[in-house]
């Protein structure tokens, strides 16, 4: 054989096996990740994270934190301001919250039925309300006014018209109104 016929057939042979070993490795890489990807999901489905909270969505109404008379804004004993709140296909309850302007606000929420989102307009308040969990998160809303309230996950054909507000108050008026009742809403 001669020299430049040579030459060419082990530059094939050396692409051919460098080809080989990226494709190896490639295949690897992706058995790793996909693998990740299964023990991740799998894990997490049978021990979700430990701050995770549940609540049984066929006992919401009866009993628990989730009744209607304990949903909208309340002051717990440590006197902190907290809103329950519950996601139904297609409504927010309450459908209106008042909160105070520049204290601590405790979100807690659930949703009873089907994957809800919670998002109050121009804050960073966005979360997911899944069935039989509840979502916790702490916010501080400035500036008197109403927000929208907008459900941003599809929960199905009524999902357009899922909404709720949000009245920030002046703390004198909020403390004003907490006197009165102990849940407060916009109703």
């Amino acid at each position: 054989m001669s020299e430049p016929a040579q030459s060419a057939s082990s530059s094939l042979e050396l692409s051919q096996r460098i080809e080989a070993r990226w494709a190896t490795i490639m295949f690897a890489l992706i058995v790793m990740l996909l693998a990740i990807v299964v023990f991740t999901g799998v894990h997490w489905a049978a021990m979700p994270p430990s701050r995770v909270e549940v609540v049984d969505v066929k006992t919401l109404h009866l009993a628990g934190e989730f009744i209607e008379s304990n949903l909208g804004t309340g002051i717990d004993p440590q006197g902190n301001v907290t809103v329950h709140m519950l996601a139904e296909q297609y409504a927010f309850h309450p459908h209106c919250i008042v909160v105070p302007e520049g204290v601590p606000v405790t979100f807690r929420a659930t949703s009873g039925d089907v994957v809800h989102g919670f998002q109050i307009i121009g804050t960073n308040v966005n979360s997911m309300l899944v069935p039989g969990y509840v979502s916790t998160f702490i916010m501080t809303l400035n500036g008197v006014g109403e927000r929208t309230m907008p459900c941003h996950e599809f929960c199905g054909v009524g999902h357009a018209a899922m909404w709720a507000t949000v009245k920030v108050v002046p703390l004198a008026t909020f403390e004003e109104m907490a006197r009165k009742s102990r849940r407060l809403s916009c109703v």
